[in-house]
Formats: structure tokens, C-alpha cells, sequence
């Protein structure tokens, strides 16, 4: 079955200069500029007003129509980095060998590294390098806990997937050994309000609320 038309609006807040040319997306706001390449979706822009962009697909499938809020919704969240940013916090999770994290900026690059040793009381290193635009420092009021931030919403989760991804357990019940790093909490530069992943201590999603109280404080 194929839509006549269908369309999505997306306001565009003071402050915030959102360009588009060819399909190619440029936001820019207080905190800074961003660019996403949207040339491969078949969807035309038009701005009616000066605040609102309007997003229209014609004659479009059902799966090509769902672009259109996939569009909209990667607009707005370039549009929420340029305003507020996007901070991620991640727990260091261990039951006996505690996981010690360094961090370090790339003088040469530019961008932060993470260093993760101990991890089981494994002898590797392993390393993993930040996303341009994101930034990684050590959380001062938290011990065992490290906060991510940026932009980018895409560069700033990718960095925390990456980072609790290279500590996966492997060989092992996976129920039993469950150290690594998680993300605990996830919200804005901005506004100091975070989405807290651990209210249930009953949850059985991420990481259990009672794992939390193993770590050392």
C-alpha cells in the first residue's frame, strides 16, 4: 500500500539555526554546530514559517514513511545538542577485583581515551578511544564512576556502548560475573536532571540495583 503524502513538523526553538541544502542538515546553537548527510532518505524539506520545518514523503511505502519520524526525530536531537547536550554516566560494576579506569586526551588526535585494566583481575589493557566531540572525566561527588558528554547523541552513546561492550564477560555465567561498566544514568548538559535506569531494584533490564551496592565506595 502506498501514502499519498504524509508529513512531520518539527519546531525549531529561538537561537537555534537549523540550514538545509540537498538533503544535508546543519544545525548551529549556543553550544555549537552540527551536520548530518540525510541524502540517501526520499524526503523533501520546506520551512512554511521561520520556526517550523516541515518534512513530506509522496507516495511512499509503509517502511518508507516510518523515515519521516526517523528524520524528524534525528533533527530534534541535533537541535537538543546544539541547546542543552546530551551526558551519559557509566558505574563501575565489580564484586572482588576492582576495575581501574584512566583517562587521557590524545595530544596528537585530539580525543579522549579510555584506559580499563583489572578488569577480572585480567592482566590486558584495554583502550578505547572517544568519538570526536565527546569528552570523558571522572565524576567528583561519585567514586567508581565516569561521565560522558557532547553533542552529539549518536557520538556520545556509541562512546558508552563501546566502552561496556570491550568489557564483556566471556566463558563465564554471564549471571554469576557480572562486572563491568554500565550505564547508570542519562540526561542533558544542561538541565542537571537525569533519567535514573535503577528506580525498580526489582527490574531485571541493565544491570540489578542490588549489583550497585557491591561496588566499593
Amino acid at each position: 500500500m502506498r501514502f499519498i503524502h504524509e508529513q512531520q513538523e518539527l519546531p525549531v526553538p529561538e537561537g537555534v539555526k537549523v540550514n538545509i541544502k540537498s538533503r544535508q542538515v546543519t544545525v548551529e546553537g549556543p553550544r555549537g554546530k552540527l551536520y548530518k548527510d540525510l541524502s540517501h532518505l526520499a524526503v523533501c524539506f520546506s520551512t512554511p514559517t521561520k520556526n517550523k520545518i516541515l518534512i513530506e514523503m509522496h507516495h511512499g511505502s509503509r517502511k518508507a514513511i516510518a523515515a519521516l519520524r526517523t528524520v524528524r526525530t534525528i533533527i530534534n536531537n541535533m537541535i537538543i545538542g546544539v541547546t542543552k547536550g546530551f551526558k551519559y554516566k557509566m558505574r563501575y560494576v565489580y564484586a572482588h577485583f576492582p576495575i581501574n579506569v584512566n583517562l587521557d586526551k590524545n595530544k596528537e588526535t585530539g580525543l579522549y581515551e579510555v584506559e580499563i585494566r583489572n578488569f577480572l583481575g585480567e592482566k590486558l589493557v584495554r583502550r578505547v578511544t572517544m568519538r570526536p566531540g565527546v569528552e570523558v572525566v571522572a565524576s567528583q561527588n561519585q567514586k567508581d564512576q565516569i561521565e560522558l558528554s557532547g553533542n552529539d547523541l549518536e557520538n556520545v552513546s556509541q562512546c558508552a556502548a563501546d566502552i561496556q561492550q570491550i568489557c564483556r564477560v566471556r566463558n563465564k555465567d554471564i549471571r554469576k560475573f557480572l562486572d563491568g561498566l554500565y550505564v547508570s544514568e542519562r540526561g542533558n548538559i544542561m538541565e542537571q536532571v537525569f533519567q535514573a535506569k535503577f528506580i525498580d531494584r526489582n527490574t531485571s533490564k541493565g544491570v540489578p540495583a542490588s549489583l550497585l551496592s557491591q561496588v566499593h565506595d
